[in-house]
Parts: C-alpha cells; structure tokens; sequence
C-alpha cells in the first residue's frame, strides 16, 4: 500500500512513501483556479488532512487532552500548565486556546474549499469525485466533533470564507451535531471505500468508528438522540466484526515502531520518518518527549536517543498509578520503563560501567511474581545496591514513572525533537469499549462485561486469564472509565473522556492534587479572545470565563 504524507503551506505539495514526487511550482496559481482541476483538487483533499497534523502530534493536542484530568498532572517543565490548573491563566487569551480553535477552523474551511468546489470540476472520475467528496466531509465533521468537544457552541459554516470575514454566529452544538458532523459522516460511511489503496485516508470503518463515538457523546448531552447508543453500539459492531481489524496478541507490540501497520489500528494520522527527519514536516509525532522524566539529570545517565529526550510534562497521578493490578495486568509493565542502563561512567556510580542498571523505578503495587515494591525496596535493600532506585516516596516533577508508548530511537540525533510514529486516533480496543459504554447506557451490562472482558484477556499475563474476567455487576461507568485509563493511557483520550461522561470536575477535584481550581464552566473551554475582538459586535464568551 501506498502511505499518504503530506505538508502544507497555502497550496499541497505532495509526497507518497519516502520518496518525492516531482514538484509543479504552482506559486503563482489561486485556489480559485487550480482547486478547480482535478490534479488541484487531489491537492486540496490532501491539505485537508495536512492542517491538522499541527494539532495531532505536537504538545498543543497532548496538552490539551491530557492535563486537567484524573491521571496526570503537571511535570517540571513547560509553559501551559495553567491547562492543567484551570487557574487565572485558563482564560480567552491563552495560546492553546487561540491556536486549537484556529487550527480546526481551518481545516473547516479547508473542507468547504474542496466542497464547494468539486461538484463543478471537470475530467474526474465520478466515482473518485465522490470519494474524495467523503474524505473531505468526513475530516470537516472531525473537525467540527474536536471544536464543539472543546468549546460547546461554536462557529457553523459549511461555506468557504474566501476574503476577510468579520460576522460570525454562536451556533448551538446540537445544530452542528444535526446539520454537519452526523450528515457528514452518514455520508462517509455511504461512500467512503473499506480499505482505501492510500493508507491512510479515511475509510468506511473510520467514519463507523467515528460517527459511533460522536453518537455516544451525544447521548449523554441535554440534545440526545433517543436511538443515539443503540446506533454507537451498532456502528462499533461493524467495525470490530471487519475482518480487516483483530487485537493483536500482545498488548507491547503495539509499540514497536515496526508493527505501525497493523490489525489493530483502524485510522491513524500520517508521519513520514523522511520528512521528520529532514524538517520538511515542522510537527510529526512529539508524544515521545513529553511523558518522561529526568532520566539525564541522574548518576551514570547521559541524554541519548535510546532513552528520549526528557521534557517533563505530564507526571502520573497517585490515582493512575493504582489502577492496574500488576499480579494480573502486563498493561502497566508495558507502557512504562522500569531501567535505565547506565550510558556514561560516572564517580558517583562506583562499580557501575557502561550497559549496567543505573535507575530503577520498579512502579507501584504488586508485581507479577506478588513482589510488594515499596516493601521489598526500603532504604536498607536500596543500600545494597549500585544504582539509584526510585519508589513512590521519591516521585517528584522531575522523577516519576515514565511512559514509555511513544519512545523514537531512531531520531536522527539527541535533540530532534519530531518523531516518525503515526498518531493513532482510532484502534479496535477503543471500539471495544466504547461499545461497551454504548450498551451500558442502554442497560445492557452483560454485553458490557463481555466487551471489557474481551480487552481484559489480551491484557492478562499468560496464565492469569480467567483472574482478569469481570461480571455484568461489576461494570458501572466508573469501572469503564477505569479500564479506559488502563489501556488507553498516553493516548490523548482523558479530556474528552471525562467530560462526554459528566465525570471531569468531580474525577479530577477527587485524584489531581494540581488542579484544585477546576470549576463546573471548565468542562468546555473558553472562546479564544481574536475571535472575539474580530467579530463585529462581539462574539459570546462561555459560561464562566470572563465576557
């Protein structure tokens, strides 16, 4: 198959697997004249998708969608952690603020541009008009799901603003609901092909998986659906009975920078390891600097790429770190680092060379083999041993259980900072459960047990199978959002997670010791100040901040 890539400025320039296609200098065309022709709009569907790798990927998503939640709170480093703290500065002029409604505004309209337009094109395959018609309707509902998760009411248009636009509506989320995103992805689903030969374009299953989490979100708001969980559970159905997608049978392996193109991964955003490294693609996959701690500031350790390059952002919470019962569970033991070999000599580390064991954090609880391990690493056993270990007494903003899903070792050097992996948006686990919050809401816990206890299964330890299984009485929406932390941590769910389900002041007030601020209004975010102050008289700010 052949990767989409992308990048964008005004116009796409395009690339397909690691090599450059010859390049059309185009700079002094339009969009009004060349998205008019079949090769611009091919362009322009794939700028589409281009603008909001600004987003998924850098640390304006990951901050966005993993501070200011139940399972992890603010690191040493970093310069938004008011998003973590809903303090003063969790306000209209904020940078994340501004440059997320941006972002996705433009992809909107990047969507409308190819919209509005297609129709009139001449010399293109019908059939390819229609599907290129869905990929663009599918990326413009996406767009406007992640702005009205964010914002509540927002902006609607399904028109392309071409000049300078100063009126601007406040359109309730339950017409950009009806009118855009569930038409949009209805049409998807219709049109969109089951395993596009461009992967990474958007597919049937993806627009299924889509719609099904974008119904469940609805369920839960003042506007539901009547059939909206039945229909989620309905679309999660076909997804998970594709014959394309299966769990993979180790839960590790989906971290393995080599195994991107598997079974388990429905839709994923496009990274290509050539662009990255040669900065020709300005964003690619960052999550790998952002979930560990400072390994390199430690005795015998050296920044490498091995290791990451530490940039502290988000440290656990006491709480995530409870949740797996490791005597069972492998989730915990592989999705973060226990050791650290030592890379450098060091006199502080006598006996210790280069290749041997320099930090120890063994994690929390119990081990697989019933190891209690702050018991078993009291101060006089950490005295018995060479290196430095570090148990739940010793966490700090700068030490703290590193997760290790998005390591990239194969950056070209210590410092570069944007990574090859894909982003993973959709993946069949999460079908899983959303299914099975989709029949909860319905009544049916039986079906929801059956689901977690499919996921449940692939996470056990060999042997430990049958310990893992759960009841239909055992599963309420907190147990769900439990076993959602479990597999699903680091992976940009929590934010959204939390405030679909009504659960984010009151999760978040109970196991986040740094957001003590969090109010009620905090479940969305406030309407940026530039589209305010350049809206003609005015634009309404949300409930709470101030006007």
């Amino acid at each position: 198959m052949k990767k989409l890539i992308f990048i964008f400025s005004i116009l796409a320039i395009t690339f397909s697997c690691e090599s450059y296609l010859d390049e059309e200098n185009i700079a002094n065309v339009t969009a009004g004249s060349y998205y008019t022709t079949p090769t611009g709009v091919e362009d322009a569907v794939r700028a589409t998708y281009g603008i909001m790798k600004e987003y998924f990927g850098p640390e304006i998503g990951w901050t966005m969608q993993t501070f200011g939640t139940d399972t992890y709170m603010e690191g040493a480093d970093g310069s938004h952690k008011y998003i973590n703290r809903y303090d003063a500065s969790h306000n209209s002029a904020a940078r994340y603020m501004r440059d997320t409604w941006r972002i996705f505004y433009e992809q909107v309209n990047q969507a409308n541009a190819v919209l509005n337009r297609i129709e009139s094109v001449e010399g293109m395959d019908a059939a390819l008009k229609t599907t290129r018609t869905a990929e663009a309707r599918f990326l413009r509902a996406l767009a406007y799901f992640q702005l009205t998760r964010h914002y509540g009411d927002v902006h609607l248009t399904l028109e392309e603003t071409e000049g300078v636009e100063i009126e601007a509506n406040k359109t309730a989320a339950s017409e950009v609901y009806s009118q855009a995103i569930v038409p949009d992805l209805e049409f998807a689903v219709a049109n969109l092909p089951d395993n596009p030969s461009d992967y990474g374009r958007a597919s049937k299953p993806a627009a299924q998986f889509l719609l099904a989490k974008v119904l469940l979100t609805r369920s839960y708001s003042s506007f539901a659906g009547g059939s909206d969980a039945s229909t989620a559970e309905s679309l999660m159905t076909s997804v998970i009975n594709n014959p394309r997608f299966s769990l993979l049978d180790n839960f590790g392996d989906l971290w393995k920078l080599e195994n991107e193109a598997n079974a388990e991964f429905i839709w994923t955003i496009q990274n290509s390891k050539s662009q990255v490294d040669e900065k020709l693609d300005n964003y690619g996959h960052r999550a790998h600097l952002y979930f560990l701690m400072e390994y390199d500031k430690k005795p015998g350790m050296q920044r490498d790429t091995e290791n990451g390059r530490p940039w502290k952002r988000f440290r656990p919470t006491e709480y995530l770190l409870g949740l797996w019962d490791r005597t069972k569970d492998r989730r915990y033991d592989e999705s973060f680092k226990h050791v650290w070999y030592a890379n450098k000599v060091d006199s502080k580390l006598p006996g210790v060379a280069i290749g041997d064991t320099a930090v120890l954090i063994p994690g929390p609880g119990v081990d697989k083999n019933g190891v209690d391990q702050e018991g078993y690493w009291n101060a006089a056993k950490k005295s018995t041993v060479l290196y430095n270990v570090y148990t739940a007494g010793d966490y700090s903003a700068r030490t703290f259980p590193s997760m290790n899903k998005w390591i990239d070792n194969t950056r070209p050097n210590r410092q570069h900072t944007q990574g090859q992996r894909d982003y993973v948006l959709m993946r069949l686990a999460d079908a899983y459960l959303i299914r099975a919050e989709a029949r909860l809401k319905q009544g049916n816990s039986s079906g929801a047990a059956s689901d977690i206890n499919v996921i449940r299964t692939r996470a056990a330890w060999d042997g430990k199978e049958a310990d893992m299984q759960i009841t239909a009485g055992d599963v309420t929406i907190y147990m769900i959002l439990e076993e959602r932390a479990r597999e699903l941590i680091g992976e940009g769910h929590r934010w959204f997670d939390l405030t679909r389900t009504g659960k984010l002041v009151e999760l978040t007030k109970q196991h986040n010791p740094t957001a003590s601020n969090i109010k009620s209004h905090h479940i969305v975010r406030p309407i940026p100040q530039d589209q305010i102050d350049r809206t003609s008289g005015g634009y309404a700010q949300n409930p709470g901040y101030p006007q």
